[in-house]
């Protein structure tokens, strides 16, 4: 049976560089950083002291217009999130909510809901580590008062599915309802499973995406004693430097992003805009160590390489890579080592080849990761242009030895017809998602 096309009609993202999808957009073609100091706790007496935050988050804040799920006839959607029920959430379901309502504002399919049943639409939303806020906030009220203090809304506050849940029922989407839970390649996993579940006919649209709010004590502590964080408390914005020979470690990011996936033909007979074609999906793991990749990044490598595959196309088809490119010693040198793998002997290409890093920005949002750079990717499809490689002022010599272009600190216009973004984790998994122009690709 001929697999079904998927296409993204809607994107909604909350990050540390802006509150919707444009501002968003706007600061990373900018080049701008969303790193600073912690505000949403005393960091004081932790070795790192800074982050991603989304900033001036109003998750009450009104909707642009009144959205009609239910249908026309029923009460409208006013707000993602009414004041009474704000702090039944833990933070990143508040985060998912208010990305998934701005994507499916912005793909238009409120006003299709009489052209397709609810049990055509579902949710995956990939979310790494849950409410670890709200886990630290209640254990330490329980250790202050005892159990009878303990919310009876702390359960549904923190458990990662929730995200799904909570904008299944807001949206009333009444097919799958799914959390991938893989990581950093989280809501990589959750894009390209929900492509799959189109592609085979059991939905017809799918809100896909990922959310993730760890900064907290226990998030920035934890990941402080790995040594795994940048420690540049003296200039954050200038931390999370991916490619360079001065990079020290990731910085932690908050945010959501939710992508509208629809089949090609459905979305096409209601007019809608189309950002990219998801044409393949490729998704491997490394089995050799639960947080260190292959030294020859051949993990990576393969989810590329079955990407490729499954949408029918060479690697001299790519013209940008939206990398995982975390700003740590090992990963990126060893990522660069997997595309230039990828292009053969092709100097020529490697060259015209873009690969940039928007974690330079964003810093890396975890479980939410994936779905933010597949957002950045589609809208490098849509708008012609891609975005940058900030702090990148000394090109390590491994990564140099690529011959790749890495978008250094401006954004370059240029048509692009095909790009992957890379998502690897924890555990050793790895996702890669090729985007393309839709019309690239006869029906």
């Amino acid at each position: 049976m001929q697999k079904k096309r998927v296409v993204i009609t809607g994107i909604g993202i909350v990050s540390p560089l802006g509150t919707t999808r444009d501002a968003t957009w706007k600061a990373a073609l900018e080049g701008q950083s969303g790193i600073g100091p912690i505000t949403l706790f005393d960091a004081a007496e932790c070795s790192v002291r800074f982050a991603g935050e989304v900033k001036q988050f109003d998750p009450t804040a009104a909707l642009p217009e009144p959205l009609y799920p239910h249908g026309k006839n029923s009460d409208p959607i006013t707000h993602a999130i009414h004041p009474k029920d704000v702090k039944r959430m833990d933070r990143f379901i508040q985060l998912a909510l208010v990305a998934g309502v701005e994507a499916y504002h912005d793909s238009g399919l409120d006003s299709a809901r009489d052209q397709i049943s609810p049990t055509e639409i579902g949710v995956n939303i990939g979310v790494g580590m849950g409410g670890l806020p709200g886990i630290e906030d209640t254990y330490r009220t329980f250790l202050e008062k005892g159990f009878k203090r303990i919310s009876p809304f702390f359960i549904p506050q923190v458990i990662p599915n929730l995200a799904a849940g909570q904008l299944s029922i807001l949206l009333n989407t009444q097919n799958t309802n799914l959390c991938s839970v893989s990581a950093c390649s989280s809501s990589a996993h959750s894009v390209g499973e929900s492509t799959r579940t189109i592609q085979r006919g059991d939905a017809t649209v799918m809100l896909a995406g990922g959310a993730e709010s760890v900064v907290c004590a226990l998030g920035i502590g934890g990941f402080a004693a790995m040594r795994a964080l940048s420690t540049r408390n003296d200039a954050p914005e200038k931390a999370s430097r991916p490619f360079d020979l001065g990079r020290d470690g990731f910085v932690l990011g908050e945010g959501s992003a939710v992508l509208v996936l629809e089949e090609l033909e459905f979305a096409k007979k209601r007019g809608a805009r189309i950002y990219a074609e998801v044409a393949g999906y490729g998704a491997s793991s490394d089995a050799f160590h639960i947080t260190q990749p292959l030294e020859n990044g051949d993990g990576g490598y393969r989810a590329m390489k079955l990407a490729l595959k499954d949408a029918g196309v060479t690697a001299h088809a790519i013209d940008y890579v939206n990398t995982h490119g975390t700003s740590t010693p090992l990963g990126d040198a060893q990522e660069c080592i997997a595309i230039r793998h990828l292009l053969d002997d092709d100097h020529a290409h490697a060259h015209h080849l873009h690969i940039s890093s928007t974690k330079s920005m964003t810093g890396h949002l975890l479980g939410g990761a994936g779905a933010i750079e597949a957002a950045f990717s589609a809208m490098a499809i849509h708008d012609g242009v891609i975005p940058p490689t900030i702090n990148l002022e000394n090109l390590d010599p491994a990564c140099a030895a690529t011959g790749l272009n890495f978008t250094p600190h401006h954004a370059v216009k240029k048509e692009v017809k095909a790009a992957l973004s890379n998502s690897f984790g924890f555990g050793g998994t790895n996702v890669s998602l090729l985007l393309k122009k839709p019309e690239e690709k006869e029906a």
